[in-house]
């Protein structure tokens, strides 16, 4: 897709860098996963007899993320905000795996230009560099482009490398006070999409 033809648009960002677990990913479907790894941590520490093998409670898990589907307003939300023109990576703590097993198959899939994970940056996010990778990769500079997440730290790291940030609070909760707060609170990814459109 080329963006060439797009004017400026001082409001709506050239780039956005989403976060991929939670934001993107509903993990309510992992909670039984995550109890289990839980209990078993716990038998083992206990040295409780017949505690699961660890490994195998840890592939489960990892399992369970490779089949996770996105948040009912991840897909329509995507294809809003490439309407707009903006272009859309996913810059994920985790494997760039996840994030293309959630997306890639779905009709949001067209509309991702990246899969990118810190693992290439050298830091974990909230660090500034784990930012700066993917503005190196997209040569987008910070000020025009906009990190998309639900997590609190990571709107504040995105906030310290100079990236425009965007709060997704999809229960109505409040931000934490001791962080900067995010430049736009959203209950969606769609919301977001409407925000830019044209």
């Amino acid at each position: 897709m080329s963006y060439a033809h797009l004017e400026p648009d001082p409001h709506r960002p050239e780039l956005v860098v989403l976060d991929v677990n939670e934001t993107l990913s509903d993990l309510s479907s992992m909670t039984a996963a995550f109890a289990d790894i839980a209990a078993a941590s716990l038998r083992v520490r206990l040295a409780a007899a017949g505690a699961p093998d660890p490994q195998a409670g840890a592939q489960h898990v990892m399992e369970r993320f490779m089949s996770l589907d996105p948040h009912p307003d991840v897909v329509p939300g995507l294809q809003a905000l490439s309407e707009a023109g903006c272009r859309i990576v996913t810059l994920s703590n985790g494997s760039a795996a996840v994030a293309r097993a959630l997306l890639e198959n779905s009709a949001a899939g067209a509309v991702i230009e990246d899969y990118l994970t810190v693992a290439d940056a050298g830091a974990w996010k909230p660090a500034g560099s784990a930012y700066g990778h993917a503005l190196s990769v997209t040569a987008v500079p910070a000020e025009r482009a906009m990190l998309v997440a639900v997590h609190p730290w990571d709107i504040e790291g995105a906030h310290r490398a100079g990236l425009r940030t965007a709060w997704i609070n999809r229960s109505g909760a409040d931000y934490p006070a001791h962080l900067a707060a995010a430049d736009v609170e959203v209950s969606s990814l769609v919301e977001l999409g409407s925000m830019f459109s044209r």
